[in-house]
């Protein structure tokens, strides 16, 4: 027993023992809860340190398994060094106290307090940790060797079989999580953007296109008179050009090109069609996804694609500046109030609401939740709800929303006057 360490110096050891408890508790859950993105900007900043933390998250079975060996040896060895103090004291009752004694303390000191402070500063007791890691991951890398061989050999007896590792990549749902959860760090407006791009796959063109009848073009069998008319009055950039019926295309007219002649006078009805036909109409179909059709247009040049259904006829027409409405919303659109070419306020909740327009641009617009996975119009939703062709002034509710037929013409609706629940957010907006 001479040759036995004296007490205070066994209660040092155990003291230094809780501390290795500690510190492999509360590193652990730092290393395991330290955002990742966060720590591989900083490397690619050039920071050494979380270049070094970067390495070793990247394999997590050699962190993990040198914090095991220190966790498991500090454990054994601060019982025993308990043990072999309580048996000095000479009492009787002293073994079970002190077991329950460095329990408490285990929980306490080096567990929970560990873990909570960890948890609440991964970052940097990650960082600070990292090179400590690195020393025991290559003091430990021999045992740790012998033991993992051991414990897939012991799996594999069992029928479990390594698997690969899983990937650090996040899904598009996951992506979707971390931009809805930024908070402060990212603006509201930019963080709708960043969402609406996500969705982008989840919507098609024959979510956002111009329904055919409500398409602008130039039948060059109209009037020559009517068709200048209509050349002078027209607010857009680019025409389709068509024979009789918009399946007769003959191509696209820019404005820029007639402009020209159109002030000079000496445009002509053979000039018209041939400057049209210089440009041939480019279809897609109607279930193309956005972030597609958007590859699209860039690649090939193009800025409108006529969408057309399984047996070739047109549905409707498709812009490049309709998909960039998806992500950055209306480009006329002023946040303080309701403004939308096809959405009239008349009142605190109540609007007069042309019919064609989309669902998916109502919701967008209003704020509202209007059903979106079956017609894509509200004439078509309302027609759906109605079973049949109503005539002006019938009422129909649409969950809380209420719509009230104004115009009908062609079988189709034309404009509704719809009302919003009280404490829905546009009906305060139309209000001001």
């Amino acid at each position: 027993m001479s040759d036995s360490p004296s007490s205070p110096v066994l209660l040092i050891v155990l003291l230094a023992l809780l501390a290795i408890i500690a510190f492999s508790s509360g590193t652990e859950v730092a290393m395991l809860s330290v955002n990742r993105y966060r720590i591989r900007h900083r490397a690619k900043a050039g920071q050494s340190t979380a270049r070094l933390l970067e390495r070793l998250l990247q394999k997590p079975e050699d962190w993990l398994g040198a914090n095991l060996v220190i966790l498991a040896a500090a454990s054994v060895f601060a019982s025993a060094t308990a043990t072999l103090l309580a048996q000095r004291t000479g009492y009787r009752h002293a073994v079970p106290i002190t077991g329950f004694l460095l329990t408490v303390a285990v929980i306490v000191f080096c567990e929970l307090a560990p873990k909570i402070f960890a948890a609440t500063y991964p970052e940097s007791v990650a960082l600070n940790t990292a090179r400590i890691y690195r020393a025991l991951v290559l003091l430990a890398r021999p045992f740790l060797w012998v033991t993992n061989r051991m414990a897939y050999g012991l799996l594999r007896l069992v029928g479990v079989v390594r698997a690969e590792r899983a990937s650090q990549t996040l899904s598009t749902e996951e992506l979707r999580t971390v931009v809805a959860e930024a908070g402060p760090m990212i603006p509201a407006r930019h963080r709708q953007m960043l969402l609406s791009i996500l969705d982008l796959g989840l919507v098609t063109v024959n979510d956002i296109m111009i329904p055919r009848q409500e398409i602008a073009g130039i039948d060059v069998e109209e009037p020559w008179d009517d068709i200048l008319e209509q050349l002078r009055q027209t607010p857009h950039t680019r025409l389709p050009v068509y024979r009789g019926a918009l399946d007769n295309l003959v191509g696209i007219l820019h404005m820029k090109r007639v402009a020209h002649e159109l002030a000079r006078g000496t445009l002509t009805r053979e000039r018209l069609i041939e400057i049209a036909g210089g440009r041939e109409p480019y279809f897609v179909p109607e279930n193309t996804a956005l972030n597609m059709q958007l590859a699209y247009f860039q690649r090939n040049k193009r800025r409108l694609a006529f969408v057309v259904n399984e047996y070739g006829d047109i549905e409707g027409l498709v812009t490049l500046e309709d998909i960039l409405e998806e992500i950055v919303g209306e480009f006329t659109t002023d946040p303080a109030t309701v403004t939308h070419k096809d959405i009239h306020p008349q009142g605190p909740g109540v609007f007069i609401i042309n019919a064609s327009a989309t669902l998916r641009a109502l919701n967008r617009a209003l704020q509202w939740q209007l059903p979106t996975d079956g017609p894509k119009t509200l004439n078509g939703l309302l027609l759906e709800q109605l079973e049949t062709i109503p005539s002006p002034g019938t009422a129909v509710n649409v969950g809380p929303y209420q719509f009230e037929v104004l115009q009908i013409a062609d079988n189709a609706i034309r404009t509704v006057r719809a009302r919003a629940p009280a404490e829905d957010p546009a009906s305060a907006l139309a209000s001001r």
